[in-house]
């Protein structure tokens, strides 16, 4: 090997389920999906932190090619959300890619690219979530609804399963969360009217361990809230295709549900439409649901209720949040999933109203055949699939807020290959804006916003340096102390932001990475933005190294800086 070239980084260590029981205590790694099992997005890192991000800078940048060969221009998407172990970083692109990277420096060890018939149905875009990391494997889902493992080191193909029918217009997006000896994964396609199930496989050899839909077929529980003698249920939706959260106390996985199928024609599903919309806590052993609490009964608006189930504590009592796209903030407890409260975190939510004890009434909803109504949030969401993060040193979370209307008309029809929406969608291209919000986690008040003209469709990540990250779509990314919302550094990264920023340190030395890239359903969150640059990169930040800022001291935790001599 050429003496100017560093040695690859070594193996990583066994990642065991023990391991990812104390993630958290691990934060130099980010070794699952959520950083940790409770969802929370919050690393204990403080290298980086209010007195000195200032100064960050791109430690290196990992490039791939724009390309997006299973949709059009405008819906592949760098969605990913960065895994980290020991020195090695893995991380999935649009049309099938993995890579494995050298986290110190950005080189390429090795990259995998899954093979995906061009003909693969995808309602909202070529993208994937991200991949999980465990006894030496690497797992990921793909567009055509597969489940592979990947050997760590080397990147060659372990085991390969089928988890869904791609020829019904099933897809896979999700990334996978190991649980004990179970790599557990969720389905897409719910806009093509599939029936949404959530598996356990075998992490050795992939073989199924449990699969639970999350729409009853007849005579299950929940299948009163259907028709009955109709075939809807089996087209009922409900997909997965976010990652859930787990409680080990509990044994409890808490994931969330799609909509309802078809989107906007409730005409042909009456009823709530269990599980759809719903935050469902599965035992992790069996899959048997033991509760679940529905956000939008018998949703005419397209309120998938995928996003993040986030675990922490008040009080002594286990709590969970989840803002949904409604425009709701609810907390619950996660033993029985009781309501504690319910807060409208959105500015402008014209759909209904949810009461302080959780009734939901319908204000506004396609209707009658070919008549246009129009609310917010559109169908979008006043937070798309993207993550909230909660710090638990300030008692706060931190969350993306899109403000976007829509115009919907009932009676548009199913037809193989095309949306099975039961309406007409025209979403506002001119009157948006968004923010990233902080509320306290102990009333769910709003403590402190940043605005911005565009709906932000990013993660947010928090740290114990009193920070939080966030991207927009317009290719800002940016440093907010966690406590006021003030910004501390920004940076133009040439290209929108809708993924999941991580940290991770090596050798002592902190680095934030996001990637760019920005598509999807990029008329569902901005449509004004179509067309716009995409980007195709993963950035990684950091300090200046020590001897590039001889000179300058700093305290933690503090902006005060003093000059001190070079010696």
């Amino acid at each position: 090997m050429p003496d100017h070239l560093e040695a690859a980084p070594a193996l990583p260590r066994g990642v065991s389920y023990e391991r990812l029981l104390r993630s958290r205590s691990e934060s130099h790694n980010w070794l699952t999906y959520y950083g940790a099992y409770d969802g929370q997005r919050y690393s204990l890192l403080d290298q980086i932190n209010t007195g000195n991000v200032s100064r960050l800078v791109p430690a290196w940048v990992f490039r791939f090619g724009s390309a997006g060969l299973h949709a059009g221009a405008s819906t592949y998407a760098f969605e990913a959300a960065p895994i980290v172990v020991d020195g090695v970083m893995y991380v999935s692109g649009w049309d099938g890619w993995i890579w494995a990277l050298d986290a110190r420096t950005g080189r390429q060890l090795w990259e995998y690219r899954h093979p995906i018939p061009l003909d693969v149905a995808l309602c909202c875009g070529n993208v994937n979530r991200g991949v999980a990391v465990a006894e030496g494997k690497v797992f990921a889902v793909t567009l055509n609804a597969h489940v592979i493992a990947l050997d760590a080191a080397t990147g060659h193909k372990v085991w390969e399963i089928t988890n869904g029918d791609s020829r019904a217009e099933e897809s896979a997006t999700v990334a996978p969360l190991v649980v004990k000896d179970m790599v557990i994964v969720g389905s897409s396609g719910g806009e093509f009217g599939v029936r949404g199930h959530l598996d356990a496989l075998d992490l050795e050899t992939g073989e199924r361990i449990w699969r639970t839909y999350l729409v009853p077929k007849p005579g299950e529980p929940g299948s009163e809230t259907w028709p009955e003698d109709s075939p809807a249920w089996a087209r009922g939706g409900g997909n997965t295709w976010v990652t859930g959260t787990f409680d080990p106390e509990t044994n409890l996985l808490y994931w969330g549900t799609g909509n309802p199928s078809p989107d906007f024609d409730g005409d042909v599903r009456p009823g709530d439409n269990l599980y759809t919309d719903c935050v469902v806590a599965l035992d992790v052993d069996t899959g048997e649901i033991r509760w679940h609490y529905q956000c939008t009964p018998h949703d005419l608006w397209d309120y998938d209720s995928n996003m993040e189930c986030i675990l922490f504590e008040q009080d002594g009592r286990k709590l969970l949040a989840h803002f949904d796209k409604n425009g709701y903030f609810f907390v619950l407890d996660r033993t029985d999933g009781a309501l504690v409260r319910v807060t409208p975190f959105a500015d402008r939510i014209t759909w209904g109203e949810i009461s302080p004890a959780g009734q939901v009434t319908p204000l506004v909803y396609p209707e009658k055949e070919g008549e246009e109504v129009h609310f917010w949030p559109g169908p979008a969401g006043a937070k798309e699939w993207c993550h909230a993060a909660y710090n638990p040193r300030t008692n706060m979370f931190y969350v993306p807020v899109q403000d976007v209307g829509s115009k919907v008309a009932k009676g548009r029809k199913d037809f193989d290959g095309i949306p099975y929406w039961g309406a007409s969608v025209t979403v506002d291209a001119d009157d948006m804006a968004g923010a990233v919000k902080a509320f306290d986690a102990a009333t769910s008040e709003e403590r402190w916003r940043w605005s911005w003209h565009l709906p932000i469709s990013a993660s947010v990540l928090t740290t114990a340096g009193d920070l939080v990250f966030c991207g927009t779509p317009s290719g800002e990314f940016l440093a907010f102390d966690a406590r006021d919302g003030e910004v501390l550094w920004q940076f133009q990264a040439g290209g929108g932001h809708h993924s999941s920023p991580t940290t991770y340190s090596v050798d002592g030395r902190q680095y934030i990475a996001v990637p760019v890239g920005w598509g999807s359903w990029v008329e569902g969150p901005a449509p004004g933005m179509t067309g716009d640059p995409h980007g195709d990169a993963l950035y990684v930040f950091a300090l200046p190294p020590v001897s590039d800022l001889c000179g300058y001291s700093h305290t933690n935790h503090s902006r005060a800086v003093r000059r001190t001599p070079c010696g």
